[in-house]
């Protein structure tokens, strides 16, 4: 036997398994986990609306595009948005579908007025919105442009990023962002700069029904 394998039978030796414990479930509860999702999101700086259906997200969702004098739009086709048919519905806004053509995706996201997606997921907690990735969900729909605009049913709300975590039955996807707000930074002389590393405005249409 030589060195390398006496090394090797060793550890052998010492190798034992081993039972990973299960996630860590927070014990806080949210009466009402859609307003306290809108309250941690107005914090943060974030604007949430609650509406109750889907009629009601789409008056939402067109008054934000006019106020904002939107003309090119990306969008992540994510439940429940791939259900709309937006570039049909408002066939006078230049639209992007990510998933239809992946070359062109980051060129039209570079000056896109506005970028509208789903979530995985909402935290109450903290006004968070999860996002993933996918061949329908780019992640560049949602940082470059100036608006992200996040439709989120008020189902995949959950407390906190432990219990969604815990209860998740599915492995992770490849790809996980966590948007808390518009992006922010303070690194030059701790001076609060929005806007620097993705949108200066981040809205939420919360829909209670779905």
């Amino acid at each position: 036997m030589d060195a390398r394998e006496h090394i090797l039978q060793r550890l052998r030796s010492h190798l034992r398994l081993s039972t990973l414990p299960r996630p860590w479930q927070s014990q806080r509860r949210f009466d009402d986990p859609a307003t306290r999702f809108a309250e941690s999101l107005v914090q943060v700086g974030g604007e949430p609306f609650v509406v109750t259906d889907t009629n009601e997200a789409l008056d939402v969702l067109e008054s934000l595009l006019q106020k904002v004098s939107a003309r090119r739009i990306i969008l992540n086709p994510e439940p429940p948005i791939d259900m709309w048919d937006l570039p049909r519905r408002w066939s006078s806004y230049e639209w992007f579908v990510v998933g239809h053509n992946v070359g062109a995706t980051k060129d039209f996201a570079a000056s896109a007025d506005v970028g509208i997606s789903g979530v995985v997921t909402a935290l109450a907690e903290t006004g968070t919105v999860v996002l993933a990735s996918g061949p329908y969900s780019s992640r560049l729909a949602t940082l470059l442009p100036p608006l992200h605009i996040a439709v989120v049913p008020a189902s995949l709300i959950t407390t906190d990023l432990f219990t969604w975590v815990s209860m998740r039955p599915q492995p992770m996807p490849a790809a996980i962002t966590f948007v808390t707000g518009p992006s922010k930074t303070a690194d030059i002389e701790q001076t609060l700069t929005v806007g620097v590393h993705g949108p200066r405005r981040m809205i939420t249409i919360v829909i209670t029904a779905l």
